[in-house]
């Protein structure tokens, strides 16, 4: 870092926010963003091609979350023996190998190499989440942690737009819908046509490839801070807490406990929603195809980024306990309006959902953390939010299973409300 008028704090925090390297860190939301909305995509598209189940369509989001679990303690141990800047780079060099998987995936025509290639696309991505989310907050004054992390997840939008926007144009075709067009045709017929539906699935990841090229690049050539806490012994025969000690130590802590069960009921929330708007949409008017459902995804994220903004507003002027509460009243009834109204109004209930889930996962993340008052257990502790993602992986599934159970999408939206009203309990006890 150039500027010298930046000084690191013992606590690992900065007196000053640098903001070259503050804007670059941002960009990195936006880019795991455009990999989580094309799972929305992918979902509807295998659910045809592959004839899958409205569960196993839901395995996308078990593998993308499933590799954000198992890679996001690897991930901490990567940035306490090295550095933040490190795990990026390490998570951004993933990221790419996994996009370069889509070209043998499409060509295989397999749904595992397909699931493969996601879940390598999501061991990046933990390590660039778990480095992101938590160096972030760290990036500048501690009194601003929350509000840095809630700026920097105003980026994620963007991509997420920008991902259906790919999805929407680059693998989804016009005409009639999957399943209409592929009703009347012979098995040779449907599976020469599923194997040209699924060349078009790699098309976004070429785009995105290049995407990520440049970044790597700038993230290499820029100094960063360490942001590192100073652990307050300096003797140098102390060693660094081992992994079962800091388990043990946020595991003891009832509002971190806490916490972590919020996120993962909030991450699957989020995820299982937008897994299956396309799908509701679908449902409820069989007259449009996958590309025209899409807009209502394109719709649910820009509901998001506007609802980033918005939660900013309040937030500057209540409480973030009272915000999410007051949050988790009107997504409850939203969400119980999908599930019971049997019109495309519900469509439109289910994108207004997207308005409110704004600042969840970072207010949750940034309270859960600051409860870790011992700052040699920080980044394990970012690890366990991390994996607490796997409610990703999770959740769709269960809601995938009701629809099967229940034979109606519609009912299977109980699932997250159900997550959101946990949500709300959760800040009602802050």
């Amino acid at each position: 870092m150039k500027n010298k008028n930046i000084i690191q704090l013992p606590d690992g925090y900065l007196n000053r926010t640098p903001i070259f390297q503050f804007i670059l860190l941002s960009m990195l939301f936006p880019l795991w963003a455009v990999a989580a909305s094309l799972n929305d995509i992918l979902i509807t598209q295998f659910k045809h091609v592959f004839e899958l189940s409205d569960f196993a369509s839901a395995f996308v989001q078990s593998a993308f979350y499933g590799g954000y679990f198992l890679v996001a303690i690897p991930a901490s141990m990567v940035i306490k023996k090295t550095n933040y800047k490190f795990a990026i780079i390490t998570g951004l060099l993933f990221y790419i190998a996994g996009c370069s998987l889509f070209y043998p995936a499409s060509h295989m025509a397999t749904y595992t190499m397909f699931l493969f290639a996601i879940f390598s696309i999501a061991i990046g991505l933990g390590f660039l989440e778990t480095a992101a989310n938590t160096y972030s907050s760290m990036i500048g004054p501690r009194k601003y942690a929350t509000l840095r992390l809630n700026i920097s997840q105003t980026f994620y939008p963007i991509g997420a737009i920008s991902g259906i926007l790919l999805g929407k144009y680059l693998v989804f075709q016009e005409g009639a819908s999957l399943e209409a067009q592929m009703a009347n045709m012979s098995p040779a017929e449907a599976h020469a046509f599923g194997l040209k539906m699924l060349q078009h699935t790699l098309e976004p990841y070429k785009y995105i490839i290049f995407v990520l090229v440049c970044v790597l690049i700038m993230f290499v050539l820029t100094k960063f801070p360490s942001c590192k806490p100073v652990v307050e012994s300096t003797k140098a025969s102390e060693k660094s807490p081992g992994i079962v000690q800091t388990l043990k130590y946020l595991g003891g802590n009832r509002r971190f406990r806490k916490g972590i069960v919020a996120q993962f009921l909030y991450v699957g929330m989020q995820v299982t929603v937008w897994s299956f708007t396309i799908r509701l949409a679908l449902d409820l008017n069989p007259d449009i195809n996958e590309r025209t459902a899409s807009n209502f995804m394109v719709f649910s994220f820009i509901a998001f980024f506007v609802g980033k903004f918005i939660a900013n507003f309040l937030m500057a002027r209540f409480s973030p306990s009272k915000v999410l509460i007051s949050y988790s009243i009107i997504g409850s009834a939203l969400l119980a309006y999908v599930a019971f109204v049997p019109n495309m109004t519900a469509v439109y209930a289910a994108i207004v959902v997207s308005v409110l889930f704004g600042p969840c996962w970072p207010t949750i993340y940034a309270e859960t953390l600051d409860v870790v008052k011992d700052k040699k257990y920080t980044e394990l502790a970012g690890a366990i939010l991390v994996m607490s993602i796997v409610g990703g992986a999770v959740v769709p599934a269960v809601q995938g299973f009701v629809s099967d159970l229940f034979g109606s999408m519609q009912i299977a939206f109980l699932v997250p409300m159900i997550c959101f009203i946990y949500v709300g309990f959760y800040f009602f006890g802050q």
